[in-house]
């Protein structure tokens, strides 16, 4: 499987990239929406669609084979300001701690932030280690229909209330863990699981 290049910098300037994972089950506009969003509110030079080898949190069944799924996530990255990477299936990791862990050992120069829904914003308490990402990442929250109210209001949002920062303070959180800015935006009903069921992608 073609898992794309691995990022590479040539020069030493620090540049910010917003890590938006899933597993692209498949990719569709709301993904390219959310990506082009927090690059411009938070001025990032990258964005990087994290394509999952298998989360833990899914069933198995239903899911498409990694390599059609890194597929769909490239048909809305434009290869610069948005990519689609299969790093996580190169580092051989399955948990975003572990990803993450590696990620900031290879690219020491990169201020990351990570991306996220409000949807998994309310199931953050059960992924591992969670209170050890946190305090490594920095991440930034967008409204999903359904479920932002239920994620303000939630476990991981009361627990790491005191590290809330302003929205006005979304263009500096990269790279300055720990802490977190909900980012009020358009929200859009798009999702994979819609996709699926209706039979048919949502091709740029």
């Amino acid at each position: 499987m073609d898992l794309g290049p691995l990022p590479r910098f040539g020069d030493r300037r620090r540049i910010s990239v917003g890590l938006l994972g899933g597993s692209f089950n498949p990719a569709h506009a709301g993904h390219r929406h959310v990506a082009e969003l927090v690059r411009r509110h938070l001025r990032l030079d990258q964005v990087w669609f994290l394509v999952s080898p298998g989360n833990p949190l899914k069933p198995v069944r239903g899911m498409a084979p990694m390599a059609e799924r890194l597929d769909s996530a490239r048909r809305f990255a434009d290869g610069r300001r948005i990519v689609a990477s299969g790093i996580e299936a190169a580092f051989g990791t399955r948990y975003t701690v572990d990803t993450m862990r590696l990620l900031l050992t290879r690219f020491p120069r990169i201020r990351f932030v990570w991306v996220m829904g409000a949807d998994l914003l309310t199931q953050l308490p059960r992924w591992r280690r969670w209170k050890d990402l946190v305090r490594r990442l920095a991440f930034v929250v967008l409204p999903r229909p359904g479920y932002t109210y239920q994620a303000l209001a939630g476990q991981a949002a009361h627990r790491l209330g005191h590290g809330r920062r302003r929205t006005r303070e979304a263009p500096f959180i990269a790279g300055n863990p720990p802490g977190w800015v909900f980012l009020p935006a358009r929200q859009t009903a798009l999702s994979s699981t819609a996709i699926r069921a209706a039979g048919k992608g949502n091709v740029p």
